[in-house]
Protein backbone atom coordinates (compact mmCIF):
# COMPACT_ATOMS: atom_id res chain seq x y z
CA UNK A 1 0.00 0.00 0.00
CA UNK A 2 1.04 3.03 -0.59
CA UNK A 3 2.15 5.73 2.24
CA UNK A 4 -0.87 7.87 3.38
CA UNK A 5 -0.02 11.85 1.98
CA UNK A 6 -0.10 14.86 3.64
CA UNK A 7 0.59 17.21 0.84
CA UNK A 8 -1.69 20.23 0.61
CA UNK A 9 -3.51 19.88 -1.90
CA UNK A 10 -3.19 23.81 -2.87
CA UNK A 11 0.59 23.56 -2.41
CA UNK A 12 3.04 24.70 -5.13
CA UNK A 13 3.95 21.29 -6.83
CA UNK A 14 7.52 19.79 -7.44
CA UNK A 15 8.54 19.50 -10.81
CA UNK A 16 8.08 15.78 -11.95
CA UNK A 17 7.61 13.63 -15.00
CA UNK A 18 5.83 15.01 -18.51
CA UNK A 19 2.75 15.67 -17.91
CA UNK A 20 1.55 15.84 -21.71
CA UNK A 21 1.61 11.64 -22.58
CA UNK A 22 -0.82 9.95 -25.37
CA UNK A 23 -3.37 9.14 -22.40
CA UNK A 24 -3.51 12.47 -21.52
CA UNK A 25 -3.55 13.87 -24.64
CA UNK A 26 -6.58 11.26 -25.68
CA UNK A 27 -8.45 12.21 -23.21
CA UNK A 28 -8.40 15.92 -24.76
CA UNK A 29 -8.87 14.94 -28.11
CA UNK A 30 -12.23 12.84 -26.72
CA UNK A 31 -13.45 16.27 -25.19
CA UNK A 32 -12.87 18.19 -28.55
CA UNK A 33 -14.32 15.84 -30.88
CA UNK A 34 -17.49 15.19 -28.81
CA UNK A 35 -17.91 18.26 -27.96
CA UNK A 36 -18.03 19.99 -31.07
CA UNK A 37 -20.80 17.25 -32.10
CA UNK A 38 -22.85 18.24 -29.28
CA UNK A 39 -22.45 21.77 -29.60
CA UNK A 40 -23.56 21.20 -32.92
CA UNK A 41 -26.62 20.53 -31.84
CA UNK A 42 -26.76 22.88 -28.84
CA UNK A 43 -26.23 25.81 -31.23
CA UNK A 44 -28.89 24.88 -33.44
CA UNK A 45 -31.21 23.85 -30.93
CA UNK A 46 -33.03 27.41 -29.59
CA UNK A 47 -33.91 28.02 -33.46
CA UNK A 48 -34.94 24.02 -33.76
CA UNK A 49 -37.45 24.56 -30.56
CA UNK A 50 -38.61 27.69 -31.12
CA UNK A 51 -39.20 28.24 -34.93
CA UNK A 52 -38.90 24.70 -36.40
CA UNK A 53 -41.22 23.07 -33.65
CA UNK A 54 -42.84 26.00 -32.41
CA UNK A 55 -42.41 26.43 -29.30
CA UNK A 56 -41.16 28.92 -26.56
CA UNK A 57 -37.83 30.05 -24.48
CA UNK A 58 -39.55 28.53 -21.43
CA UNK A 59 -39.86 25.12 -23.15
CA UNK A 60 -36.35 24.90 -23.65
CA UNK A 61 -35.02 26.16 -20.58
CA UNK A 62 -36.91 23.14 -19.15
CA UNK A 63 -35.89 20.81 -21.63
CA UNK A 64 -31.70 21.87 -21.04
CA UNK A 65 -32.98 21.65 -17.29
CA UNK A 66 -34.30 18.56 -17.10
CA UNK A 67 -31.52 17.10 -19.45
CA UNK A 68 -29.20 18.95 -16.77
CA UNK A 69 -30.76 17.41 -13.76
CA UNK A 70 -30.64 13.69 -15.40
CA UNK A 71 -27.09 13.96 -16.16
CA UNK A 72 -26.39 14.54 -12.40
CA UNK A 73 -28.51 11.74 -11.27
CA UNK A 74 -26.36 10.02 -13.88
CA UNK A 75 -23.06 11.08 -12.71
CA UNK A 76 -24.28 10.12 -8.73
CA UNK A 77 -24.94 6.74 -10.00
CA UNK A 78 -21.57 6.68 -12.29
CA UNK A 79 -19.67 8.05 -9.95
CA UNK A 80 -19.63 4.70 -7.35
CA UNK A 81 -19.29 2.72 -10.75
CA UNK A 82 -16.06 4.52 -11.62
CA UNK A 83 -14.32 4.11 -8.48
CA UNK A 84 -13.60 0.54 -9.53
CA UNK A 85 -10.65 1.02 -12.06
CA UNK A 86 -11.47 -1.59 -15.01
CA UNK A 87 -15.13 -0.43 -15.38
CA UNK A 88 -14.17 2.87 -15.08
CA UNK A 89 -12.38 2.65 -18.62
CA UNK A 90 -15.07 0.56 -19.93
CA UNK A 91 -17.91 3.22 -18.65
CA UNK A 92 -16.12 6.23 -20.80
CA UNK A 93 -15.89 4.01 -23.57
CA UNK A 94 -19.26 3.30 -24.32
CA UNK A 95 -20.82 6.81 -22.68
CA UNK A 96 -19.11 8.74 -25.75
CA UNK A 97 -20.63 6.47 -28.24
CA UNK A 98 -23.99 6.59 -27.15
CA UNK A 99 -23.89 10.63 -26.47
CA UNK A 100 -22.62 10.78 -30.20
CA UNK A 101 -25.95 8.22 -31.31
CA UNK A 102 -28.49 10.34 -29.14
CA UNK A 103 -27.81 13.53 -29.96
CA UNK A 104 -27.83 12.94 -33.72
CA UNK A 105 -31.47 11.42 -32.99
CA UNK A 106 -32.39 15.27 -31.81
CA UNK A 107 -32.95 15.82 -35.82
CA UNK A 108 -35.37 13.07 -36.23
CA UNK A 109 -37.51 14.90 -33.76
CA UNK A 110 -41.37 16.18 -34.84
CA UNK A 111 -42.64 17.23 -31.69
CA UNK A 112 -40.78 19.15 -28.45
CA UNK A 113 -41.16 15.96 -26.42
CA UNK A 114 -39.12 13.90 -28.81
CA UNK A 115 -36.28 16.43 -28.97
CA UNK A 116 -36.34 16.49 -25.13
CA UNK A 117 -36.01 12.71 -25.37
CA UNK A 118 -33.26 12.53 -27.83
CA UNK A 119 -31.24 15.86 -25.69
CA UNK A 120 -31.91 13.69 -22.36
CA UNK A 121 -30.44 10.98 -23.62
CA UNK A 122 -27.13 12.56 -24.61
CA UNK A 123 -27.30 13.97 -21.52
CA UNK A 124 -27.66 10.74 -19.78
CA UNK A 125 -24.85 9.24 -21.25
CA UNK A 126 -22.69 12.54 -20.76
CA UNK A 127 -24.21 11.86 -17.15
CA UNK A 128 -22.36 8.16 -17.11
CA UNK A 129 -19.25 8.41 -18.70
CA UNK A 130 -18.16 11.75 -16.81
CA UNK A 131 -16.87 10.39 -13.59
CA UNK A 132 -15.13 7.51 -15.28
CA UNK A 133 -13.11 9.83 -17.74
CA UNK A 134 -11.74 12.12 -14.97
CA UNK A 135 -10.97 9.39 -12.44
CA UNK A 136 -9.30 7.86 -15.68
CA UNK A 137 -7.60 11.21 -16.65
CA UNK A 138 -6.18 11.30 -12.82
CA UNK A 139 -4.40 7.77 -13.60
CA UNK A 140 -2.63 9.16 -16.49
CA UNK A 141 -1.59 12.51 -14.88
CA UNK A 142 1.30 13.04 -12.60
CA UNK A 143 -0.45 14.62 -9.17
CA UNK A 144 1.59 17.82 -9.85
CA UNK A 145 0.07 18.54 -13.31
CA UNK A 146 -3.54 17.91 -12.39
CA UNK A 147 -4.23 21.65 -13.19
CA UNK A 148 -2.49 21.60 -16.52
CA UNK A 149 -4.14 18.26 -17.34
CA UNK A 150 -7.86 19.11 -16.58
CA UNK A 151 -7.10 22.20 -18.08
CA UNK A 152 -5.81 20.83 -21.14
CA UNK A 153 -8.91 18.60 -21.19
CA UNK A 154 -11.31 21.95 -20.39
CA UNK A 155 -9.64 23.52 -23.34
CA UNK A 156 -10.26 20.24 -26.04
CA UNK A 157 -13.86 21.02 -24.83
CA UNK A 158 -14.12 24.63 -24.88
CA UNK A 159 -12.41 24.22 -28.50
CA UNK A 160 -14.74 21.82 -29.84
CA UNK A 161 -17.45 23.88 -29.22
CA UNK A 162 -15.67 26.19 -31.86
CA UNK A 163 -15.43 24.37 -33.78
CA UNK A 164 -18.95 22.96 -33.64
CA UNK A 165 -20.78 26.55 -33.86
CA UNK A 166 -18.61 27.33 -36.84
CA UNK A 167 -20.05 23.77 -38.48
CA UNK A 168 -23.47 24.52 -37.64
CA UNK A 169 -23.64 28.20 -39.21
CA UNK A 170 -22.03 26.36 -42.30
CA UNK A 171 -24.38 23.70 -42.57
CA UNK A 172 -27.32 25.42 -41.26
CA UNK A 173 -27.02 27.79 -44.08
CA UNK A 174 -25.97 24.73 -46.99
CA UNK A 175 -28.58 21.93 -45.71
CA UNK A 176 -30.96 23.41 -43.11
CA UNK A 177 -31.40 23.22 -39.09
CA UNK A 178 -32.45 19.32 -39.29
CA UNK A 179 -30.15 17.78 -41.20
CA UNK A 180 -27.41 19.50 -39.12
CA UNK A 181 -28.71 17.85 -36.08
CA UNK A 182 -27.91 14.64 -38.21
CA UNK A 183 -24.28 15.39 -38.84
CA UNK A 184 -24.06 16.71 -35.07
CA UNK A 185 -23.45 12.59 -34.52
CA UNK A 186 -20.46 11.99 -36.65
CA UNK A 187 -17.70 13.83 -34.79
CA UNK A 188 -18.51 11.65 -31.11
CA UNK A 189 -17.66 8.84 -33.10
CA UNK A 190 -13.99 10.42 -33.53
CA UNK A 191 -14.22 10.80 -29.32
CA UNK A 192 -15.03 7.19 -29.05
CA UNK A 193 -11.72 6.19 -31.39
CA UNK A 194 -9.96 8.73 -28.76
CA UNK A 195 -11.14 7.66 -25.16
CA UNK A 196 -10.78 4.45 -26.48
CA UNK A 197 -7.04 4.84 -27.03
CA UNK A 198 -7.11 6.59 -23.63
CA UNK A 199 -8.30 3.74 -21.72
CA UNK A 200 -5.48 1.56 -23.34
CA UNK A 201 -3.07 3.82 -21.91
CA UNK A 202 -4.92 3.46 -18.88
CA UNK A 203 -4.21 -0.03 -18.81
CA UNK A 204 -0.59 -0.52 -20.10
CA UNK A 205 0.20 1.69 -17.10
CA UNK A 206 -1.27 -0.42 -14.27
CA UNK A 207 0.99 -2.73 -12.54
CA UNK A 208 -1.19 -4.99 -11.35
CA UNK A 209 -4.76 -6.20 -11.74
CA UNK A 210 -6.87 -3.79 -9.60
CA UNK A 211 -9.23 -4.81 -6.82
CA UNK A 212 -12.54 -4.52 -7.13
CA UNK A 213 -14.50 -2.46 -5.12
CA UNK A 214 -17.67 -2.00 -3.88
CA UNK A 215 -20.81 0.25 -5.71
CA UNK A 216 -20.81 2.83 -2.26
CA UNK A 217 -21.37 7.01 -2.43
CA UNK A 218 -18.83 6.95 -0.07
CA UNK A 219 -19.96 10.26 1.48
CA UNK A 220 -18.25 9.24 4.72
CA UNK A 221 -14.64 9.11 2.88
CA UNK A 222 -15.59 12.14 1.01
CA UNK A 223 -16.36 13.94 4.42
CA UNK A 224 -13.28 12.81 6.04
CA UNK A 225 -10.59 14.08 3.82
CA UNK A 226 -12.76 17.33 2.85
CA UNK A 227 -14.21 17.25 0.27
CA UNK A 228 -18.13 18.65 0.96
CA UNK A 229 -17.22 21.86 2.50
CA UNK A 230 -15.86 22.84 -1.23
CA UNK A 231 -19.03 22.36 -2.75
CA UNK A 232 -20.26 25.01 -0.65
CA UNK A 233 -19.27 27.61 -3.13
CA UNK A 234 -19.54 25.29 -6.37
CA UNK A 235 -22.84 24.62 -5.73
CA UNK A 236 -23.80 28.89 -5.80
CA UNK A 237 -22.14 28.79 -8.94
CA UNK A 238 -23.82 26.19 -10.74
CA UNK A 239 -27.00 27.64 -9.54
CA UNK A 240 -26.12 30.55 -11.43
CA UNK A 241 -24.66 28.66 -14.31
CA UNK A 242 -27.59 29.12 -17.27
CA UNK A 243 -27.42 26.80 -20.17
CA UNK A 244 -25.31 28.35 -22.83
CA UNK A 245 -28.49 27.63 -25.29
CA UNK A 246 -30.27 30.56 -23.42
CA UNK A 247 -27.31 33.09 -24.24
CA UNK A 248 -27.72 31.77 -27.50
CA UNK A 249 -31.40 32.16 -27.51
CA UNK A 250 -30.74 36.29 -25.57
CA UNK A 251 -28.60 37.10 -28.35
CA UNK A 252 -30.46 36.05 -31.18
CA UNK A 253 -33.58 37.54 -30.13
CA UNK A 254 -31.75 41.07 -29.70
CA UNK A 255 -30.17 40.38 -32.87
CA UNK A 256 -33.10 40.03 -34.62
CA UNK A 257 -33.64 43.41 -34.65
CA UNK A 258 -33.45 46.43 -37.36
CA UNK A 259 -34.16 44.61 -40.27
CA UNK A 260 -32.15 41.44 -39.55
CA UNK A 261 -33.73 38.25 -40.36
CA UNK A 262 -34.03 35.35 -37.88
CA UNK A 263 -31.90 33.29 -40.14
CA UNK A 264 -29.05 36.23 -39.88
CA UNK A 265 -29.41 36.96 -36.64
CA UNK A 266 -28.90 32.76 -35.71
CA UNK A 267 -25.93 32.76 -37.26
CA UNK A 268 -24.41 35.72 -36.12
CA UNK A 269 -25.28 34.58 -32.40
CA UNK A 270 -23.62 31.59 -33.05
CA UNK A 271 -20.75 33.07 -34.30
CA UNK A 272 -20.27 35.15 -31.09
CA UNK A 273 -20.89 31.93 -28.98
CA UNK A 274 -17.95 30.06 -31.06
CA UNK A 275 -15.76 33.14 -30.24
CA UNK A 276 -17.13 32.44 -26.14
CA UNK A 277 -15.49 28.94 -26.59
CA UNK A 278 -12.45 29.83 -28.32
CA UNK A 279 -11.65 32.01 -25.53
CA UNK A 280 -12.67 29.86 -22.87
CA UNK A 281 -10.37 27.08 -24.04
CA UNK A 282 -7.53 29.38 -23.87
CA UNK A 283 -8.24 30.41 -20.14
CA UNK A 284 -9.01 27.19 -19.61
CA UNK A 285 -5.62 26.00 -20.30
CA UNK A 286 -3.80 28.79 -18.89
CA UNK A 287 -5.98 28.48 -15.51
CA UNK A 288 -4.25 24.76 -15.63
CA UNK A 289 -0.73 26.64 -15.78
CA UNK A 290 -2.20 29.30 -13.01
CA UNK A 291 -3.35 26.82 -10.76
CA UNK A 292 -0.61 24.56 -10.50
CA UNK A 293 0.86 27.47 -9.09
CA UNK A 294 -1.60 29.14 -6.74
CA UNK A 295 -4.09 26.56 -6.41
CA UNK A 296 -7.88 26.38 -7.18
CA UNK A 297 -9.40 28.67 -5.08
CA UNK A 298 -7.89 32.29 -6.77
CA UNK A 299 -9.01 30.76 -10.03
CA UNK A 300 -12.28 29.68 -9.43
CA UNK A 301 -12.90 32.95 -7.97
CA UNK A 302 -12.04 34.84 -10.87
CA UNK A 303 -14.06 32.40 -12.83
CA UNK A 304 -17.40 33.53 -10.41
CA UNK A 305 -16.26 37.44 -10.64
CA UNK A 306 -16.66 37.03 -14.52
CA UNK A 307 -20.06 35.66 -14.75
CA UNK A 308 -21.12 38.70 -12.59
CA UNK A 309 -19.95 40.97 -14.94
CA UNK A 310 -21.64 38.83 -17.97
CA UNK A 311 -24.78 38.56 -16.76
CA UNK A 312 -25.11 42.02 -15.49
CA UNK A 313 -24.08 42.31 -19.75
CA UNK A 314 -26.78 40.00 -20.60
CA UNK A 315 -29.20 41.50 -18.32
CA UNK A 316 -29.14 44.67 -20.53
CA UNK A 317 -31.89 45.03 -23.49
CA UNK A 318 -29.07 46.16 -25.74
CA UNK A 319 -29.05 45.63 -29.38
CA UNK A 320 -25.77 46.38 -30.31
CA UNK A 321 -23.49 43.39 -31.33
CA UNK A 322 -19.95 44.46 -29.31
CA UNK A 323 -21.82 44.46 -26.15
CA UNK A 324 -23.02 40.79 -26.62
CA UNK A 325 -19.21 40.08 -27.41
CA UNK A 326 -17.90 41.47 -24.62
CA UNK A 327 -20.72 39.18 -22.25
CA UNK A 328 -20.29 36.12 -24.33
CA UNK A 329 -15.88 36.87 -23.86
CA UNK A 330 -16.80 36.63 -20.13
CA UNK A 331 -18.94 34.06 -19.90
CA UNK A 332 -15.99 31.83 -21.44
CA UNK A 333 -13.67 33.71 -19.00
CA UNK A 334 -15.71 32.05 -16.11
CA UNK A 335 -16.62 28.97 -17.34
CA UNK A 336 -12.68 28.40 -18.57
CA UNK A 337 -11.23 29.03 -15.23
CA UNK A 338 -14.36 27.71 -13.05
CA UNK A 339 -14.61 23.77 -14.35
CA UNK A 340 -10.45 23.37 -14.59
CA UNK A 341 -10.62 24.76 -10.59
CA UNK A 342 -13.26 22.09 -9.75
CA UNK A 343 -12.24 19.15 -11.38
CA UNK A 344 -8.24 19.71 -10.66
CA UNK A 345 -9.73 20.63 -7.09
CA UNK A 346 -10.90 16.75 -6.32
CA UNK A 347 -8.28 15.30 -8.45
CA UNK A 348 -5.84 16.78 -5.81
CA UNK A 349 -7.77 16.28 -2.82
CA UNK A 350 -9.10 12.60 -3.20
CA UNK A 351 -6.71 9.30 -3.51
CA UNK A 352 -8.29 6.97 -6.42
CA UNK A 353 -10.05 4.50 -4.34
CA UNK A 354 -12.62 7.47 -4.25
CA UNK A 355 -12.19 9.51 -6.68
CA UNK A 356 -15.17 7.88 -8.63
CA UNK A 357 -17.37 8.95 -5.90
CA UNK A 358 -15.80 12.97 -5.59
CA UNK A 359 -16.52 13.75 -9.46
CA UNK A 360 -19.86 11.92 -9.25
CA UNK A 361 -20.30 14.12 -6.60
CA UNK A 362 -18.95 17.25 -8.15
CA UNK A 363 -20.97 16.31 -11.76
CA UNK A 364 -24.44 15.93 -9.46
CA UNK A 365 -24.10 19.15 -7.72
CA UNK A 366 -23.02 20.90 -11.22
CA UNK A 367 -25.94 18.91 -12.88
CA UNK A 368 -28.32 19.76 -10.69
CA UNK A 369 -27.54 23.16 -10.38
CA UNK A 370 -27.63 23.46 -13.76
CA UNK A 371 -30.73 22.16 -14.13
CA UNK A 372 -32.15 24.87 -11.26
CA UNK A 373 -30.59 27.83 -13.23
CA UNK A 374 -31.86 26.73 -16.04
CA UNK A 375 -35.27 26.27 -15.21
CA UNK A 376 -35.59 29.12 -13.68
CA UNK A 377 -33.89 31.20 -15.45
CA UNK A 378 -35.96 30.56 -18.70
CA UNK A 379 -39.71 30.99 -16.52
CA UNK A 380 -38.24 34.16 -15.28
CA UNK A 381 -37.69 34.69 -18.77
CA UNK A 382 -41.10 33.91 -20.10
CA UNK A 383 -43.14 35.22 -17.31
CA UNK A 384 -41.55 37.84 -16.06
CA UNK A 385 -38.36 39.49 -18.37
CA UNK A 386 -35.03 37.95 -19.50
CA UNK A 387 -33.23 40.92 -17.37
CA UNK A 388 -34.89 39.34 -14.06
CA UNK A 389 -33.98 35.84 -14.86
CA UNK A 390 -29.99 37.15 -15.39
CA UNK A 391 -30.45 39.20 -12.24
CA UNK A 392 -31.21 35.97 -11.00
CA UNK A 393 -28.59 33.79 -12.16
CA UNK A 394 -26.18 37.11 -11.46
CA UNK A 395 -26.80 37.10 -7.86
CA UNK A 396 -25.67 33.17 -7.38
CA UNK A 397 -22.55 33.87 -8.87
CA UNK A 398 -22.44 36.96 -6.26
CA UNK A 399 -22.81 34.57 -3.65
CA UNK A 400 -20.19 31.93 -4.82
CA UNK A 401 -17.59 34.42 -5.37
CA UNK A 402 -17.86 35.39 -1.82
CA UNK A 403 -18.44 31.74 -0.26
CA UNK A 404 -15.29 30.76 -1.82
CA UNK A 405 -13.08 33.26 -0.04
CA UNK A 406 -13.63 30.87 3.09
CA UNK A 407 -14.58 27.29 1.97
CA UNK A 408 -11.81 27.08 -0.85
CA UNK A 409 -9.05 28.93 1.52
CA UNK A 410 -5.72 26.93 1.65
CA UNK A 411 -6.62 26.11 5.13
CA UNK A 412 -10.35 25.42 5.06
CA UNK A 413 -9.37 21.88 3.90
CA UNK A 414 -7.57 18.64 4.83
CA UNK A 415 -5.63 17.01 2.23
CA UNK A 416 -6.45 13.89 1.41
CA UNK A 417 -5.44 10.72 3.44
CA UNK A 418 -5.61 6.89 4.14
CA UNK A 419 -5.87 4.04 0.88
CA UNK A 420 -4.23 4.38 -2.82
CA UNK A 421 -2.08 7.69 -2.89
CA UNK A 422 -2.68 9.98 -6.77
Amino acid sequence: MVEPTTRDPLAEPAEGPRWLTRGVGSVGLASFFSDAGHEIATSVLPTFVTVTLRSSAGALGVIEGISDALTGVAKLVGGPLANDESRRLRMASGGYLVTAAATGAIGLAASVWQAGLARAGAWLARGVRSPARDAMLAQLAPPEAYGRAYGLERAGDNLGAVVGPLLAAGLVAWLGVRHTLYLSAVPGAFAAVAITVAAAEARRRRSAAPARRRVRLELAGLREVGLLRPLIPIAAFELGNVATSLLILRATTLLHHGGRSVAAATSLAVLIYAGHNLLGSFVAYGGGHWLDRAGPRVVFASGALAYVAAYGLFALPSHAWPVLVAAFLLAGSGIGFAETAESALVARLLPDRLRGSGFGLLGGVQSLGDFASSAVVGLLWTTVSPTVGFAYAAGWMAVSLLASRASLAPGARRSARGGEGG
